[in-house]
């Protein structure tokens, strides 16, 4: 797959936004080839990210779906229970559901246009998202992740579903989406609105332009989508909405930890402080791979640094939250590494009530189990599942939000630390000779207060449950708040570790800049193309806000 780079346009209204700033990070192709097997995180991310993106569905994948929707059919005509189609929509039970056309058995047209109905009500019934739109790649990472999943051919959606995704992705039609009113189990409040965009409802962004769906539609040349069947239930009982801005978190997460590590060897090396605890020899020792991982990092970043020479003012044991960073930057790398695996299962398989499966063989282990296969001539069987759920999701990125919050208090103290004349031997508060005001002395506070800030969104693992829907639906995943707060954590990183790097170029520039490594005098390099040594007090503001950009556009 040829790749291409450049950066894409984003409609960002809401502090869901961190990711949009990203969007140079992923690798794009010329052509996105959606299989219902194979797709990953970092390829969600470029679809996401690649106004230009062009699909291709692959023929398996194009067969899968259309035995998939016949299968649905042939379900009804066999008498089979199906939402939407011979149940919900209103047909007396007692009348037929077939007609005879050239011999053969056909649904009733009649029954046709009342699913066809049910379909637009259910549609617009469930459209009760709150709060400002989704950003604009989030909805394209939701989008692209429930077409790779209809490719699988287990959703039973007819094949114009799969082609009004793909026309959106490529034709850069984004639904506005409310970004919040998901309790997890399936984002139904919220997918409906990609669904009543593509029969011509609601509102869409086009080239950040937000206007009617109809009106975009047309200007496309997209004719309005008939939903028919097992369709409306496709297109909004799925938590891909939740998984595209997972992924998205998680791909930039990656890429985050991958600076930080810089910024991180860059601060030791402004401490004069010891490589010992970041050796291959001393992390084999214990081999966890979160050590293993983190102290990597670290060493590739110093390589050729001056650290790797003694020095007489060198401490043999630094504070710990310096000499443990192996683990908690490794910790971090790890938990988003669990989070992309568990993703990829999400992402590639499908999570619709019912599962649809064709192929599937009845081995006549009792009547109850019988009762849900079809013979014919697509065969199969239809399962009430709990696919639905989206704990597996939940507890990892609950997961990494621990991890995160480790960082930060790692790189609090770390930073805090460089106020300490006895452990730097600098000056205090990193204070240059021509300067005889307050120098770093007050800057703590924002790093202490965005420390506090990660402390409680991490704390906010959500687990009451409260029953809805006729006593029903009585357990909530709430994935879609522990994603927001993934989201908020590394917003707030981004900023403490700008506050890192402050103090990691100050004190390496007071120790007359020694020999660095390869990455970290690149990042120092770059940071003071935009940010000058504090010879003397200024607007620290500023400051933040420039190294927060340069880091993010690394």
């Amino acid at each position: 797959m040829s790749v291409r780079t450049g950066t894409g346009r984003h409609h960002c209204l809401t502090a869901l936004c961190l990711t949009a700033a990203l969007g140079g990070s992923a690798a794009w192709a010329e052509d996105w080839t959606i299989d219902g097997r194979t797709l990953t995180v970092e390829q969600v991310a470029g679809i996401a990210r690649d106004d230009g993106a062009r699909i291709v569905l692959t023929q398996g994948a194009d067969t899968q779906i259309a035995q998939g929707f016949a299968l649905v059919m042939e379900a009804a005509l066999q008498g089979k229970a199906v939402y939407g189609l011979t149940v919900g929509v209103g047909w007396n039970k007692d009348r037929p559901v077939f007609a005879i056309k050239d011999g053969k058995r056909v649904l009733d047209d009649e029954l046709l246009q009342l699913s066809r109905a049910f379909n637009l009500t259910s549609l617009r019934a469930h459209g009760a998202g709150v709060g400002e739109p989704m950003p604009v790649e989030a909805v394209r990472a939701g989008m692209a992740i429930r077409l790779n999943q209809i490719a699988t051919g287990r959703t039973g959606v007819q094949p114009a579903v799969a082609e009004m995704y793909r026309q959106f992705l490529e034709r850069g039609i984004t639904p506005v989406v409310p970004s919040r009113g998901s309790v997890g189990e399936a984002d139904i409040t919220l997918a409906s609105h990609i669904g009543l965009a593509m029969i011509g409802e609601g509102e869409v962004f086009v080239n950040g332009d937000r206007m009617a769906a109809r009106q975009a539609l047309s200007d496309a040349g997209i004719a309005p989508l008939e939903p028919v069947g097992k369709d409306f239930l496709s297109i909004l009982s799925t938590n891909a909405l939740t998984a595209g801005h997972a992924a998205l978190l998680a791909h930039d997460v990656d890429a985050y930890l991958d600076k930080e590590a810089i910024v991180f060897a860059l601060a030791l090396e402004g401490f004069n402080g010891n490589v010992a605890p970041f050796l291959s020899e001393t992390n084999d020792i214990r081999p966890f791979p979160e050590n293993l991982a983190g102290a990597r990092a670290i060493r590739d970043a110093l390589q050729g640094s001056y650290l790797w020479s003694p020095s007489d003012e060198r401490a043999l044991q630094d504070p710990l939250s310096f000499r443990t960073m192996a683990y908690v930057l490794g910790g971090a790398r790890v938990a988003t590494q669990d989070l992309v695996k568990v993703l990829e299962i999400q992402i590639n398989h499908s999570d619709d009530n019912p599962g649809v499966v064709v192929g599937a063989v009845d081995e006549k282990t009792s009547a109850q189990v019988s009762a849900y296969f079809i013979e014919g001539e697509v065969a199969g069987a239809i399962y009430p599942t709990a696919g639905f759920e989206m704990l597996p999701v939940a507890t990892s990125v609950e997961a990494l939000n621990a991890a995160l919050v480790r960082l930060s208090q790692a790189i609090t103290m770390q930073t805090i630390r460089f106020e300490n004349p006895e452990m730097t031997h600098l000056p205090r508060f990193l204070a240059a000779e021509t300067n005889h005001g307050h120098a770093f002395g007050a800057i703590q506070k924002p790093l202490v207060a965005l420390l506090a800030e990660n402390r409680q969104i991490g704390a906010q693992a959500p687990a009451g449950s409260v029953a809805m829907a006729g006593n029903i639906e009585d357990l909530d995943s709430h994935a879609p708040l522990s994603v927001a707060n993934l989201g908020r954590i590394l917003d707030n990183l981004y900023w403490m570790s700008s506050i890192q790097l402050l103090h990691a170029a100050q004190a390496v520039d007071l120790r007359k800049r020694p020999a660095l490594g390869r990455a970290t005098k690149n990042l120092l390099d770059d940071y003071r193309r935009h940010v000058p040594f504090v010879d003397k007090d200024r607007i620290y503001s500023e400051d933040f806000a420039a190294g927060r950009r340069i880091l993010m556009e690394r």
